[in-house]
């Protein structure tokens, strides 16, 4: 009984997960803000990281939940685990798409605030204030799924991880 209602969880939570993304448009689009290239703008349409915002997490040995999810596997990841993971990047997701449309919308308002020549420091400074919160909103949601990753996975996992992310 317990088994069969993992199951329906598992497989509900990879049906929500599965639809709820939008097909991912792999069309570069021209940046429309002098600020942002058209990398790191369409990285943020898409809800992809562009800033490494990662690194001191995965460095010390805390993976985003993405990669594990790839070499599940070869991890021997556990269904449970693997219910856990997708949520976690799931949400990450989620949040990296938010944040994403909130900073090219600032970066957007900070355009053509100088552009109409209509900046002051007022509000110089309360945009700028304002990307600073949305980076740090995008980096802490980023970390935080680094963090959860680890805690599901054994050390012998995340071992194997580095090991199959340096073989790649």
């Amino acid at each position: 009984m317990l088994k069969l209602l993992l199951a329906t969880v598992i497989s509900a939570v990879f049906f929500v997960s599965a639809h709820a993304q939008s097909p991912i448009d792999t069309t570069l689009k021209h940046s429309p803000i002098k600020t942002l290239s058209d990398k790191k703008y369409n990285a943020y349409l898409r809800g992809e990281d562009v800033d490494d915002m990662s690194l001191a997490a995965e460095l010390n040995h805390f993976p985003l939940p993405d990669k594990v999810i790839k070499y599940k596997k070869q991890l021997d990841i556990s269904p449970i685990q693997l219910g856990k993971l997708t949520q976690i990047a799931a949400t990450l997701r989620k949040k990296r798409l938010e944040m994403g449309d909130f900073i090219i919308r600032n970066e957007k308002m900070l355009d053509s605030l100088f552009k109409a020549r209509h900046a002051d420091e007022g509000a110089i400074i309360f945009y700028s204030n304002r990307s600073g919160l949305y980076y740090g909103e995008l980096r802490n949601a980023v970390l935080q799924a680094c963090y959860a990753t680890e805690k599901l996975l054994t050390e012998y996992q995340i071992k194997q991880l580095e090991a199959l992310q340096k073989a790649n």
